[in-house]
């Protein structure tokens, strides 16, 4: 009896760790990491030009790779996005947006290199910072340094940074992942009008005396994610909400993307009765304009 006991003790202890080891490899995203650009600078060859720059992001991935996350190519994301995408040569910022839109990955890390070179010894310095690829929320950022030491072996001095920094970077991105996965991506959703519109934030729209701020208030309870969303403030011109949560995944198992959150509440203002422009700031901010 004492055996069976034990028996059955030490089975519960393994289906827990493994269920916890599950959910670890499950929350954990897929990253894309790529050199940090200046403005100016074309991503198309920044690392062609800088050899340091290839080696230290060749050891950031790396490092991502040996924790066990899924890492997206930046090179083989950039090549599909100029064949995919005409683009001219001072289009830049539209290339990196569809490097990052292509590569399908969770989040992207840009990359800062610094290679340092002195008579009292060599160093390489590292600054990660890690987005949301579908909002562009800051997510993790770190700086990782080698230290000085008498030598050449730039490798060998990034992966020193690397190591310096990698943990707890990837365990500020993991943490964050998971809050996303519970809760949620957060973007941000402006209301207001246009100088010409007869209406404002204090207008009453129908017959039950419910104002324009109310409704807008309702749709967001009814709609946002888990009914989860902020509201930074209303006044008679605009309504802010600093924070509305949207589902990771759609129905489909699709990343979900903030447009679709524009659409529909684009289609909800209309059915009011009321004309409405609606515009996107990059991937995490939505403009609606009330005609």
């Amino acid at each position: 009896m004492k055996n069976n006991i034990t028996l059955i003790f030490l089975l519960c202890i393994v289906t827990l760790v493994s269920a916890q080891e599950q959910k670890v490899t499950t929350v954990q995203p897929t990253i894309m990491v790529l050199p940090f650009t200046k403005e100016g600078q074309d991503i198309r060859t920044i690392l062609e030009d800088d050899f340091n720059k290839r080696i230290a992001i060749t050891k950031v991935k790396e490092a991502f790779d040996n924790r066990g996350f899924t890492t997206k190519d930046f090179v083989g994301s950039l090549k599909i996005a100029l064949k995919e995408t005409t683009l001219n040569s001072g289009n830049k910022t539209d290339l990196k947006a569809n490097v990052i839109r292509l590569s399908g990955a969770d989040f992207y890390v840009e990359v800062e290199v610094f290679v340092q070179k002195s008579s009292s010894g060599n160093s390489v310095k590292l600054i990660l910072q890690g987005y949301d690829c579908f909002t562009g929320q800051s997510l993790s950022n770190k700086v990782g340094e080698s230290g000085k030491f008498y030598t050449n072996d730039i490798a060998k001095l990034s992966q020193k940074a690397v190591e310096s920094c990698s943990e707890e970077f990837l365990n500020t991105l993991n943490s964050k992942f998971e809050d996303i996965v519970e809760n949620g991506r957060s973007v941000r959703i402006n209301i207001g009008f246009s100088s010409e519109s007869d209406y404002n934030m204090d207008s009453e729209i129908n017959d039950d005396g419910d104002l324009i701020s109310d409704l807008m208030e309702d749709w967001m309870d009814d709609n946002s994610f888990k009914n989860n969303f902020h509201i930074q403030g209303i006044s008679e011109s605009e309504m802010i909400i600093d924070d509305y949560r949207i589902p990771l995944k759609d129905s489909n198992g699709r990343n979900y993307r903030a447009s679709k959150v524009a659409r529909a509440l684009r289609k909800y203002i209309k059915s009011l009765g009321l004309n409405v422009k609606t515009d996107m700031e990059g991937s995490g901010k939505i403009n609606a304009i009330i005609q």
